[in-house]
Formats: structure tokens, C-alpha cells, sequence
């Protein structure tokens, strides 16, 4: 309605067009020109389309603005042109697309000295990623010809919207061939080698964040295309680059410096760990793990990362010893000296990630440096760091649902189901995991039991404990597991099955939440009834659902399966309030005293009937016609024709409407019964009573006298109680 009868309020913009000295500021300070843009304002477009405004417009967003401008309007044009560039119009992207000198203009941005304005580097982003987007050929094509455009990027990595741009580079070509074409002129020019150089301690925070984000943007997107295009016979250029040995060994080793530099380990651990996803496939030459849930086919890892890590296992074990200084840190409950920190915290979710990969060699060399025992004790230690409790649990879940570690030349049978996992036993036997599980419960209970407060790694505690007992009974290695605990000494063992039984049972009887049952108010009908499959044809299936109907009995969910559902023959007020098991308490035996009543309506009924006799009666033929007489009066009356005939349509009125009340009463008895209630022949025989009317020449019949008191009353009796029933059926909605 508002379109329709043109109620809007005309824009200010087409009146400024119609001008001849209008300037871009000024329709730039109109609020609905984004709007106009948008819905294709044909003399709008015609005027943003001009070279000089086109150059305004990127010119505001590549130019520092005057410092000695209001905050509040300083990039208020900046961002104003940002939108207009990128409403996506057809007209000004080919515009863009095609003027070289435009986007040499644009590409000038980059030229700048670090740092960028972040605000004028997200728009300069924002425009070349769409343009990026519509103009895939014409826009690498340009980029090609730029021989310092990676080294430029490389140069900015430090800004967000730098990184955003060269993943939108990765991201918004969609055809295939281009997209490949992409990758392979970044793969020639070493981008994968350039950002992995920055992740390196001399460095800047910002530069190994942006950097390390990239490349594992690289991973995740690479293996994502590879997934969406199977067909493809050609892997991933930047992928194959970064998965090689002798780059993730520079990664490491750029880290691995005599300066520890918590921003740079973190980095690289980001992106092993993004390396180290086994969640997609990859191609030939990788090595196939299956963690606790998942399928061999659909993860994979690279031998060559696998092998690279190895090889500098010693100097994360050192991290987890001596990471780098953190100063003291004050919390509510104590001092740290000194904190988990974020180094120890990643390096714990890389063994994380190589334990599940679970390769013999890996796990052999986390036993030698006893990497475990570490992380236990840190468990214990650091009581109410979660993130460290969480990693931790993951750890020793792994190890316990490690499958069998089988060689070339030694494989597990069925008698000998212990099978070589190392790993496992020096997690009982080294580790000591059964005792300080119940060391850690024994000190928590002792300190509640002073009411003291409970440790901050109970929860994760109960869990490992779960575990422990669920790898004994179903686990891959259960048969180890049973053994390993046998061999415990008799007192541990001893107190490890009170425990089970007993603290940990009564545990998880706490923990275990019971479902809540809801009360349906519908009918427990057997659901076999309902989608019991029918073999009868389609031609029978009414006849047989009427014959199922008839056998149907009277039971509480009868309402069910009776009669309409549809919501408008009942008063959705009242559905709640009624109790369906109502209909049982229906008495259809109806007990009207039947004894009296029943002797006094046949009493009635001999009294005021006559019975038809075949045989022969002295009595005189009720059904034979015969001569009316009429008093004098009457005669007297119909001759003289001095009755009004007002009086005479009032008296027909008022009679018929008498022998219509006789008649209606009679006719609505249920018991169908034709009960002579008149004895006079005129009520018997209506032809009679008309003849006799049209003899006399009156118009106002005799009126017959009503039925007998008592009769009445036994019907209406009777009439009472089925009137009662009918109601209660009616709250049904029956």
C-alpha cells in the first residue's frame, strides 16, 4: 500500500542531479545514497560513472584524511566510497575491471610504508577482493604483471586485512582452471617458504599470528577444494609445498632458537597441529591412523610431517621442562611461579595430536622422554587449569584406546590378545596412573572432609577413571589393560576395586542424570494397531474399515478412533479439562424405577387401547364411517353465517395449533409406539372429521382431549435420562 499510492517521499538525489555544478561530496551527504546506488538509480549510476568521480572515489579510499578533522566525519567519505565501490553493480565493475590507470591508482595503497592504516587497508580489501570476485581474469592478469605484489603482501602480512586479502585470492575464483592457475604463480613465487620465514622469534607478534593463520587457512581451504573436486588429478600446489620435510623442519628449526619466543612456538604449533588434522584425505604417500571414532578412509597424515616432528620431539620435551619466562601470576586462590602459559598449553595439544596418530615410532620416543609423566605431574600441579585438565584426559584417552600396534613381522592372535603396546604399560607402570588417581581422590576427600574446597580436576579425574574401567571391559586393549591392573600390588589393587565400587560407583550414580518423563494425555493404543500393514485391495479397503469399526469395543481410548478430529467441532478451551476415561462411567442401562413405572404405563396403556380382534367383536368399527350429527347451535351457527370471519381464522388458529401440540408430543416419543390416546372416531379418522367439517360448512374441528397424566409422566421420565446421557456425550465431543 505505501508503493502503491506513491506515499514515499521523493529522494533529494534526483533534484541534485538535475544541477549542473553538483559534486560528489554532495551527494555524498545524502543518507540515501547507498540506497539509490543499490536500487539502480539510472542518473545516479550515469554520474558515479565519470572518470573524475571514479578517481574520487578511490582516491578516499587509498589517501590518509586531514588529522586536523572532527574524529566523527574524518573516514565518514572514505567509507562512504568503500560502499558505493562495493554495492556490487554491474556497470562500475566493469568500469574498474577494465581502466588500468584505476587500478594502478588502487594497487598504489600497498606502496605505502608499514604500518597500514588498518581502517583504509579494510577498504582497499574490501574493494579489490570484489573486484577479485567479478573480474577474476582481469584482475590476476594485472596482479601477475606486478612483480613486487607478493613481496608487498609479504611486506603487510602485520594487517588483517592484508591476510583477508590474499585468502580472498585463494577463495574467490571459482572456476576451476583459473584457481589453479592462481595457485601455481604463488607456488612459483615461494609464498608458502615467505610466510613461513616470518614465523621466526626477530619477527614481530603480529607478523607470526597473520603468517601462521595463513598457512593454516592454506591447509583447511586446500583440503577442502580437494574434497569438493575429486576428479582432480593435480594436487594442490601450496599444499604439496608445505606438507614437504625440509619446510617443516626450517619451521622448526626458526623456532627452535636460542631465544624462546613464546608468539613464534605458538605460531608453529598452530600450524602443525592444522597439518596434523586427520579429518580429510589426502594423496599417495601419507600414512593412514583411525583415532578412537573414526574410519581408516577418511583420515590421513603425511609421513614426511610425521617424520620432521620426530625429529625435534626432544626440544618440545624441553618446553614442557623449561618454557619461556613468564612473570609470577597473582590469582584468586594462590601464585603461580610459574604459570602453564600458552607454550606448555600448545605443545601438550600437539602430543595430543600425535598420539592420535599413533605410529609405533612416535610413541616409542614420547616413552624415552617420559613426555607423560610431564604432563601428568602438571595435571596434578596446576589444580584449576581446565585447559590443562582437558588436554591432559585427551592424552590418556588415546593411549587407552590405541589399537594394537602391529609390525610386518609380528602380528596378534586371538591367544595372544595382550599385543606390544608400550606406550599403554608405561602409562600404568612408569606413570604409576592407577596410584594417583587414588592418591589425588584420597587427598580431595580428606580436604572436604576440613571443609576445605574441592579440586578443580576432580571432574576430569572421574572421567580418566571411567575410562580406565571401560578399556578393561570393552576396550581394544582390554586384555592388556586386565593384566597390567592384576599386576598392580596386592594393595593397590585392592584399594582400586574398593574405589571402583564404591567412591567412583556412587560418583557417577551423582553424576548420572535421570531423563524426565512427561504424561501424555493421549490414549496407550498399541502402535501395531495403527500401522498394521493391510492385505486387502485398494477396492475393499472401506468395506474392511468398516468392518474393523463394527468390531471395535467400548473401551477408555474409544474417542480416539470415533469420529471427526477436526479442531472446528470442539471448543479448544475445554479439550484440556475433560478425562478421556470418562466414557466408561457412562451407564447406558437406564434405572428409572422400572418396576412402578413400567406396571403403571401398561396399566395406562390396557386401559385407554383397545386390541384389534380378527375374530369378530360386538363392539362397533372404530375405522367405520359414519354419520356425523351437530347440535342446533352448531347448525344454528353455520346457517345464519353471522360468525366473523376473523373469529373464524382465529378459531382455526387456535384449534390447529392445539391438535398440532397433541400431535407434536405424540410424534416424538422414542419408542415409536401408536398409542390411541383419543377415543372419539373424529381424531381416529381424519377424513371423517373433514367430511363431517365440510358437511356442517364449519372451519373449526373439534379439538380431542390430551393423552393421560401418568402416561406423561413416564415418558417424560424416560425422556430425562436420555437427555442426561446425551449431555454427557456432548462434553466428550463424541
Amino acid at each position: 500500500m505505501f508503493w502503491k499510492f506513491d506515499l514515499h517521499s521523493s529522494s533529494h538525489i534526483d533534484t541534485l542531479l538535475e544541477r549542473e555544478d553538483v559534486t560528489l561530496k554532495e551527494l555524498m551527504d545524502e543518507e540515501d545514497v547507498l540506497q539509490e546506488c543499490k536500487a539502480q538509480n539510472r542518473k545516479l549510476i550515469e554520474f558515479l560513472l565519470k572518470a573524475e568521480c571514479l578517481e574520487d572515489l578511490v582516491s578516499f579510499i587509498i589517501e590518509e584524511p586531514p588529522q586536523d578533522m572532527d574524529e566523527k566525519i574524518r573516514y565518514k567519505y572514505p567509507n562512504i566510497s568503500c560502499e558505493l565501490l562495493t554495492s556490487d553493480v554491474s556497470q562500475m565493475n566493469d568500469r574498474l575491471g577494465e581502466d588500468e590507470s584505476l587500478l594502478m591508482k588502487l594497487y598504489s595503497f600497498l606502496l605505502n610504508d608499514s604500518p597500514l592504516n588498518p581502517l583504509l587497508a579494510s577498504f582497499f580489501s574490501k574493494v579489490l577482493s570484489i573486484l577479485i570476485s567479478r573480474k577474476p581474469e582481469q584482475i590476476v592478469d594485472f596482479l601477475k604483471k606486478k612483480r613486487d605484489f607478493v613481496d608487498l603482501i609479504m611486506k603487510h602480512i602485520g594487517t588483517s586485512a592484508i591476510m583477508d586479502l590474499l585468502l580472498r585470492l585463494l577463495t574467490c575464483i571459482e572456476p576451476p582452471q583459473p584457481r589453479q592457475d592462481v595457485l601455481n604463480w604463488l607456488n612459483e613465487e615461494k609464498i608458502i617458504q615467505r610466510l613461513v620465514e616470518i614465523v621466526h622469534p626477530s619477527q614481530e607478534e603480529d607478523r607470526h599470528s597473520n603468517a601462521s593463520q595463513s598457512l593454516c587457512e592454506i591447509v583447511r581451504l586446500s583440503r577442502d577444494q580437494m574434497l569438493q573436486i575429486q576428479n582432480s588429478t593435480e594436487p594442490d600446489p601450496l599444499l604439496a609445498t608445505l606438507e614437504k620435510q625440509e619446510i617443516i623442519e626450517q619451521l622448526l628449526s626458526n623456532i627452535f632458537h636460542k631465544e624462546k619466543n613464546e608468539s613464534a612456538i605458538v605460531s608453529a604449533v598452530q600450524i602443525l597441529l592444522a597439518l596434523l588434522e586427520t579429518r580429510r584425505p589426502t594423496f599417495e604417500g601419507h600414512i593412514e591412523i583411525c583415532p578412537p571414532g573414526m574410519s581408516h578412509s577418511t583420515c590421513s597424515v603425511n609421513k614426511s610431517v610425521l617424520e620432521a616432528i620426530r625429529g625435534r620431539l626432544g626440544s618440545f620435551h624441553e618446553l614442557l621442562l623449561e618454557p619461556p619466562k613468564k612473570s609470577v601470576m597473582k590469582t584468586t586462590w594462590g601464585v603461580l611461579d610459574p604459570p602453564v602459559g600458552n607454550t606448555r598449553l600448545n605443545v601438550i595439544r600437539l602430543i595430543s595430536s600425535l598420539l592420535q596418530t599413533n605410529t609405533s615410532s612416535i610413541n616409542g620416543d614420547l616413552m624415552e622422554l617420559n613426555s607423560i609423566g610431564v604432563i601428568l605431574d602438571m595435571f596434578f600441579k596446576y589444580t584449576w587449569n581446565n585447559f590443562l585438565h582437558t588436554q591432559v584426559e585427551i592424552c590418556i584417552a588415546l593411549i587407552l584406546a590405541s589399537p594394537f600396534e602391529n609390525t610386518e613381522n609380528s602380528t596378534i592372535t586371538d591367544q595372544d590378545s595382550t599385543g606390544d603396546n608400550l606406550l599403554l604399560k608405561h602409562l600404568f607402570q612408569k606413570c604409576q596412573l592407577i596410584e594417583r588417581i587414588l592418591d589425588a581422590w584420597e587427598v580431595n576427600e580428606k580436604k572436604q572432609a576440613e571443609g576445605g574446597r574441592r579440586h578443580g580436576y576432580m571432574g576430569h579425574l572421574t572421567r580418566i577413571a571411567n575410562c580406565i574401567v571401560h578399556s578393561a571391559d570393552k576396550g581394544p586393549s582390554s586384555a592388556l589393560v586386565q593384566r597390567l591392573i592384576r599386576d598392580l600390588p596386592d594393595e593397590v589393587r585392592e584399594r582400586w576395586e574398593t574405589f571402583c565400587t564404591s567412591s567412583l560407583g556412587e560418583t557417577n550414580k551423582r553424576n548420572t542424570v535421570d531423563l524426565v518423563t512427561t504424561c501424555h494425555i493421549h490414549s496407550s493404543s498399541d502402535d501395531e494397531i495403527d500401522f498394521k500393514e493391510t492385505g486387502f485391495s485398494q477396492d475393499s479397503s472401506l468395506q474392511q474399515a468398516f468392518s474393523d469399526y463394527q468390531m471395535q469395543q467400548m473401551t477408555s481410548n474409544f474417542i480416539d478412533q470415533f469420529g471427526f478430529n477436526d479442531e472446528k467441532f470442539a471448543d479448544q478451551d475445554d479439550i484440556g479439562n475433560v478425562s478421556f476415561d470418562r466414557v466408561s462411567d457412562i451407564n447406558f442401562t437406564l434405572n428409572t424405577n422400572e418396576s412402578g413405572n413400567i406396571a403403571l404405563f401398561e396399566a395406562c396403556c390396557k386401559e385407554r387401547i383397545q386390541q384389534f380382534d380378527d375374530g369378530g367383536s360386538d363392539e362397533e368399527d372404530i375405522w367405520e364411517e359414519k354419520h356425523i350429527a351437530f347440535t342446533p347451535e352448531s347448525q344454528r351457527r353455520s346457517s345464519s353465517g353471522s360468525t366473523d370471519s376473523e373469529e373464524s381464522t382465529d378459531s382455526e388458529e387456535e384449534d390447529g395449533a392445539k391438535q398440532d401440540l397433541f400431535e407434536s408430543s405424540s410424534a416424538n416419543t422414542e419408542d415409536k409406539m401408536e398409542v390411541d390416546l383419543n377415543e372419539q372416531t373424529g381424531r381416529l379418522d381424519p377424513n371423517c372429521s373433514m367430511r363431517g367439517a365440510a358437511q356442517t360448512g364449519s372451519s373449526a374441528p373439534a379439538v380431542p382431549p390430551l393423552p393421560p397424566l401418568n402416561a406423561l409422566l413416564c415418558l417424560q421420565d424416560l425422556e430425562g435420562q436420555r437427555e442426561k446421557n446425551s449431555s454427557l456425550l456432548s462434553k466428550l465431543h463424541f
